[in-house]
């Protein structure tokens, strides 16, 4: 059993401080959304890109937590709190397992439009809070933060840490008009929500829990692979109806497959190359 202090969330949420943006900081949050709404528009799956028109977010500059948490917790019992950063593991969970979402309250600067390592705002409230919107994904990101809290147990923060990352982060979804983006990862990122559905590179792959939950990830570079999920009633049933314990127990061996790895058990997913081929001789993406 770990000997160091109990931490508690309250230790770490902070106000966000909404009077103290410049107006520079609410420019930069309304060129962001606009230009990743115009990219989203035909690419982001219709449940996130409602999520954006519930909450209101392009009422004018940085989103008011206060304002949006009101129409977020009446479509779902989810608010957002936020943070001064990356949080411990365990208060990360049990934010989630109780219906709150852990936020950057920072703005990145305009050097720092496309990329930042570290998540801020613009990435946690444009990419992550609009399906918690959606019932059946608000109630996916609880199931995963009392299996998170579970998983401290078992010692396999790595493995969940990876499922978190190609579903919630990086997770692509099969739908009638083909491949969308709802990973926010993705859709907070000029190029990789074009780089996703349409560079001939990385793999698709259909999603499978365990598979997953074996697969490394790169955070410094696009991804090489991406799963694909039917829809969010089946990503929270894969979670729900399996027993973790058993789990863990197969995954004793830790990460065991590469980013770019395809496997003979892997079901490839198609998806056209044709428009990424086009956005890269635009000068669209690089």
């Amino acid at each position: 059993m770990s000997t160091h202090a109990v931490v508690r969330d309250d230790d770490y949420v902070i106000d966000q401080n909404w009077v103290g943006y410049t107006a520079d900081d609410h420019a930069v949050w309304d060129f962001l959304y606009r230009r990743q709404r115009t990219i989203l528009a035909d690419r982001a799956d219709e449940a996130l890109l409602r999520g954006h028109e519930a909450l209101n977010l392009n009422r004018g500059g940085i989103p008011d937590f206060a304002v949006i948490n009101e129409e977020l917790k009446a479509r779902t019992g989810f608010t957002v709190v936020a943070v001064p950063g990356l949080v411990p593991d365990e208060v990360f969970f049990n934010h989630l397992a109780n219906r709150r979402f852990p936020a950057g309250q920072f703005i990145r600067g305009r050097h720092q439009l496309d990329y930042l390592q570290e998540p801020d705002i613009f990435h946690d409230v444009f990419g992550h809070v609009p399906l918690l919107t959606n019932p059946v994904f608000a109630d996916y990101m609880e199931a995963y933060g009392k299996g998170g809290l579970r998983a401290l147990q078992f010692g396999k923060l790595k493995n969940l840490a990876a499922l978190y990352w190609y579903t919630v982060e990086f997770g692509l979804i099969e739908t009638a008009k083909g491949l969308r983006i709802y990973g926010a990862g993705i859709s907070s990122s000029k190029d990789e929500s074009i780089f996703a559905l349409d560079a001939p590179s990385p793999n698709r792959l259909r999603f499978d829990l365990e598979r997953v939950m074996r697969t490394e990830y790169r955070i410094d570079d696009y991804q090489q692979s991406y799963f694909v999920i039917r829809s969010y009633e089946d990503l929270i049933r894969a979670t729900l109806d399996q027993d973790f314990a058993p789990l863990y127990q197969r995954l004793a061996d830790g990460i065991s497959h590469l980013p770019e790895a395809i496997l003979p058990t892997d079901q490839v997913v198609t998806a056209g190359t044709q428009a990424y081929a086009r956005a890269k001789a635009s000068g669209e993406v690089i």
